[in-house]
């Protein structure tokens, strides 16, 4: 497997504009790629702002900071991800992410990695319809991917496992906490995590007490965040989406059953920080 040099991001949202700040600062070469000039515009002032703070907080010198933002390209030109590292963080459906990958695997060499940012959607599928699927992992960051040390390494049935133990030491490189997974539904962090939301959301659909109370007694309890402060964080949609995701692979169990409160508010817009309002108003 050759050298990683150059990463290119597909998504330039939330967690691809993470990721790429995450790869920079590392060194690499980095690419992030958004159909939307707009979000790429939003995308670029957030990691100023992020690099700014660890200016502030004297993490890192602003000479660093520069140098981190000049490793990074905004496009939104396709035929501009050419790259060692394929990382897509795009919107969680299938038919996208078949798209993307088809298009670059046509302008990438054969042993380009195509690594997926999915939550929840199967590895083994996206990999179905891609030319050399063994080149295909999941490679799993969580929210905020500049702060947060834990990356989910997936291998899909048919992942070589030398592309998946080439992740893990890219991963291990950058200073994060590698866990190997298997292809399985919400593979494990967010297996684990459905119940930490479903069961604060059920405990709120049964008019037990207040969302806000649920969040104080957990975070009493130890947790950083309650879960409604934490949905707002990761984005009310996203979270939602990852949930009827899991509760489709694991054939309608009624343990991941998704909320209709969250639902409402995924119908009104009220997708947490991002649109200034989800279960907390910000």
């Amino acid at each position: 497997m050759s050298d990683i040099t150059t990463i290119a991001i597909a998504g330039a949202g939330t967690m691809g504009s993470g990721i790429a700040q995450v790869t920079a600062t590392a060194g690499f070469s980095t690419i992030l790629f958004d159909i939307n000039p707009v979000m790429l515009q939003k995308a670029e002032i957030a990691i100023k702002k992020s690099l700014q703070f660890l200016v502030e907080k004297q993490k890192i010198t602003l000479i660093q900071s520069i140098a981190i933002q000049e490793k990074i390209k905004y496009t939104s030109e396709i035929n501009h991800l050419v790259a060692d590292l394929i990382i897509e963080a795009v919107v969680e459906r299938l038919d996208v992410k078949h798209q993307f990958f088809q298009s670059v695997a046509a302008i990438n060499k054969e042993t380009c990695i195509l690594a997926t940012n999915t939550s929840s959607i199967p590895v083994t599928q996206i990999a179905a319809k891609i030319n050399y699927p063994e080149r295909v992992v999941g490679i799993h960051f969580f929210n905020p991917a500049p702060i947060m040390k834990l990356v989910e390494i997936i291998s899909g049935v048919q992942t070589n496992n030398e592309v998946a133990q080439t992740c893990k030491l890219f991963i291990e490189g950058m200073g994060k906490t590698c866990v190997m997974a298997k292809d399985a539904p919400g593979f494990i962090v967010n297996r684990v995590a459905r119940h930490f939301y479903v069961e604060g959301l059920k405990v709120l659909e049964e008019n037990v007490c207040s969302l806000e109370d649920i969040d104080a007694l957990m975070e009493s309890s130890g947790f950083k965040m309650g879960p409604f402060r934490l949905m707002d964080l990761i984005g009310v949609d996203t979270n939602f989406s990852v949930t009827s995701s899991v509760y489709a692979l694991f054939h309608q169990d009624s343990k991941f059953r998704p909320s209709r409160i969250q639902q409402q508010k995924v119908d009104a817009g009220f997708h947490g920080r991002k649109t200034g309002r989800g279960f907390y108003a910000y």
